[in-house]
């Protein structure tokens, strides 16, 4: 079992330079660093004594002060900050991380960094996983290897403009529309020569959705549909990165938080992001401004309740009727439990729905054996 070992405590801490290298790429300069550690512990003082009174601790993703455990102890600088802390030195340890089962796919004008395991004459068929935003196919790793273990073929591209696949700049040839995702999804399944009908699991917001509108385009394509975390009616809340994304220049901001991701997922789930893990999500944002520009473009253009509407409505009896089960994380901070409930009773006969207790907003990453038990029963 590869839960984290400790409770997500929320605590408070000054970054003392990670955010600004993110955005600049240059060095603090160490005296610099000495004054503002002294100032630092003065104003984390005061932050923590005003947060004791508050009972909203609510996703903060630009501030100066993170309360995400993982991301503290990787990025705040240690007591010889010239040892540590720079952009170039954070990327020179990460940057061969995260690429479990994985390489790089060639459709059409871009290029997909795909996660395989298991093998095309694997006696089970293929199952395809897609994840939503703002993370990476790497959630599905442990997954896709007890997938594959149990006899099925597993792929989980990182979606354009996110993980390790490229990153184009809208308008020269992406504009990170729903449309856009589906055409090169396509292509993708193409070239991967994925035969018809496969297994589909989709979980997480945004593209997470695109994969399920996806899915009511080409239900002949589908076999089964596993549903993880996603938001599946109008009444989803939408979490308040994706609100923030949308606000002019605040929003520009915001997408160049090189913590945003892990800070996303952890605010999420019941636990805490191992170090080695949040590593794998933080360096995409660390890497380049790309995935940021590539969210904050794909947030801008999606209608969140028009998608939500379209699921619900797609979904229902009469509308979808091959098997579908929602595997869902009970602790899961952004959509509660009461969203598969509804989701269900709109089409009892097709859809199964199992709780997954202990698991947050990406079960896959929170409890993966308790996943696997699912799909495979399932499938």
């Amino acid at each position: 079992m590869q839960i984290e070992n400790s409770k997500n405590k929320m605590a408070t801490s000054l970054l003392l330079s990670p955010q600004p290298l993110a955005f600049s790429k240059f060095s603090v300069p160490t005296k610099n660093v000495a004054v503002s550690s002294q100032r630092a512990t003065r104003f984390v003082a005061k932050a923590k004594n005003n947060d004791e009174n508050k009972d909203d601790k609510g996703f903060t993703p630009f501030s100066f002060v993170t309360d995400n455990p993982s991301s503290r102890s990787a990025i705040q600088l240690p007591e010889s900050p010239a040892e540590d802390g720079n952009v170039g030195q954070m990327l020179y340890r990460i940057e061969d991380k995260g690429k479990d089962y994985g390489s790089y796919v060639k459709s059409g004008k871009l290029r997909w960094f795909v996660r395989e395991t298991g093998s095309p004459e694997s006696r089970r068929g293929t199952v395809v996983f897609l994840h939503g935003a703002p993370t990476q196919s790497y959630s599905y790793r442990v997954v896709m290897s007890q997938m594959s273990d149990a006899g099925f073929h597993c792929f989980a591209p990182d979606w354009i403009g996110f993980g390790f696949s490229d990153k184009p700049q809208p308008g020269y040839g992406f504009d990170y529309t729903e449309e856009e995702f589906h055409e090169e999804l396509d292509k993708l399944l193409d070239v991967l020569e994925v035969k018809s009908p496969f297994f589909l699991v989709v979980q997480g917001f945004l593209v997470g959705s695109y994969g399920l509108t996806w899915a009511l385009k080409n239900p002949d394509k589908i076999s089964k549909l596993s549903i993880l975390n996603t938001p599946l009616t109008v009444s989803s809340p939408i979490p308040g990165l994706f609100q923030k994304l949308r606000i002019p220049l605040f929003g520009e901001f915001t997408s160049q938080n090189a913590v945003m991701a892990e800070r996303f997922i952890e605010a999420g789930s019941a636990y805490v992001l191992k170090l080695e893990k949040a590593d794998v999500y933080r360096l995409p944002y660390l890497a380049s401004s790309g995935p940021g520009f590539a969210l904050l473009e794909a947030a801008r253009k999606i209608n969140f309740r028009d998608i939500s509407s379209q699921i619900a409505d797609g979904f229902s009896s009469g509308r979808w009727d091959k098997p579908v089960l929602i595997a869902w994380g009970m602790a899961d901070k952004y959509l509660p439990q009461s969203i598969a409930e509804e989701f269900r009773k709109q089409n009892p006969n097709s859809v199964e729905l199992k709780l997954i207790e202990g698991a947050g907003h990406m079960p896959q990453e929170d409890w993966p054996e308790k996943v696997v038990d699912a799909l495979r029963m399932f499938f």
